[in-house]
C-alpha cells in the first residue's frame, strides 16, 4: 500500500493489481481493512478506525483509490462520485492498435451477475445502461500501445469491455478477449489520475499514481508517453 495524498478527512492510495478494495466471497483482506490497521497503529487510536469506501477497482486493476476518513467526507464524496464531479483518468495497454487515434465510444452495457461479465451494444437495449469514454494513443512500442482513457460515465467493467469492443482487448484481459494472461494475474488497467475539489476544504485535488513498479512494459510505455508529451 503507497499513499499518494492524505489529510483528516481523505487517504488516497494506489492499489496494487490482485488487491481487492472491499470484502467479497473470497474472504480475503480488503485494502479498506489493510488501511485501517494501519492507521490504527501508526497513529495509535483506540477503538475503531472509521473509513468509508467511496468507489472500486477491480480486483486486477492496480491504481488510484479514494477512501473517506470522516463521515463528512463520505457522504460529500459518494454524492460527487454519482454527480460525475470526480475526474477519473485510466492508462490501459492494448496488443492492438485502435482503429482511430482518439474518439469518444459510447455503448450500452448490460451486466450478467452469473458470470460476472458485461456486455456492450451500438444500440439501446432493455435494462442496458449507457456508457460512454474517451480514449487517446499516446504511446506505441514494438508490440503495445498505451491508451489514455477518461472516463464520462462509470459502468461494471466499461473499459474492459468498452475497448474490446473496437478490437483493443486490455493485456491479459482474458475474460474480454486477450490471448494471453499476465504472469501476475493482473491487466494491464491502471487508474492513472483523480482529480476533484476536496469535500470539506474545497481545495482542489489533482493525484497520480505512478505505473506498477517492477513492470518494465509498463515503465517503457510510461517513457513513451513522457516523451512524446515534452517533444509536442
Amino acid at each position: 500500500m503507497k499513499i499518494l495524498y492524505e489529510d483528516n478527512h481523505i487517504i488516497i492510495v494506489n492499489k496494487a493489481s490482485g488487491e481487492i478494495v472491499q470484502g467479497d466471497k473470497t474472504g480475503d483482506e480488503p485494502l479498506s481493512e489493510t488501511i485501517k490497521n494501519y492507521i490504527k497503529v501508526r497513529d495509535n487510536k483506540p477503538g475503531q478506525v472509521f473509513l468509508g469506501v467511496v468507489h472500486r477497482l477491480d480486483r486486477p486493476v492496480s491504481g488510484v483509490v479514494v477512501f473517506a476518513k470522516t463521515s463528512k467526507a463520505l457522504t460529500r464524496l459518494n454524492a460527487m462520485f454519482a454527480s460525475g464531479d470526480v475526474h477519473k483518468t485510466y492508462w490501459a495497454v492494448s496488443r492492438n492498435k485502435p482503429p482511430k487515434d482518439s474518439d469518444t465510444l459510447v455503448h450500452y452495457i448490460s451486466s450478467v451477475e452469473r458470470n460476472n461479465k458485461s456486455y456492450a451494444s451500438t444500440t439501446p437495449k432493455d435494462g442496458a445502461k449507457e456508457a460512454r469514454l474517451k480514449y487517446s494513443l499516446i504511446a506505441s512500442s514494438e508490440r503495445y500501445n498505451l491508451l489514455e482513457v477518461n472516463l464520462m460515465t462509470g459502468r461494471k467493467h466499461q473499459i474492459r469491455v468498452q475497448l474490446s469492443s473496437i478490437g483493443c482487448p486490455v493485456k491479459g484481459d482474458l475474460k474480454y478477449g486477450d490471448k494471453r494472461s499476465n504472469p501476475d494475474g493482473s491487466i494491464s488497467l491502471h487508474a492513472r489520475r483523480i482529480t476533484f475539489v476536496h469535500p470539506v476544504s474545497k481545495k482542489e485535488i489533482d493525484v497520480t499514481a505512478p505505473v506498477p513498479e517492477g513492470d518494465n512494459l509498463w515503465k517503457a510505455l510510461e517513457d513513451a508517453a513522457t516523451h512524446k508529451t515534452a517533444n509536442e
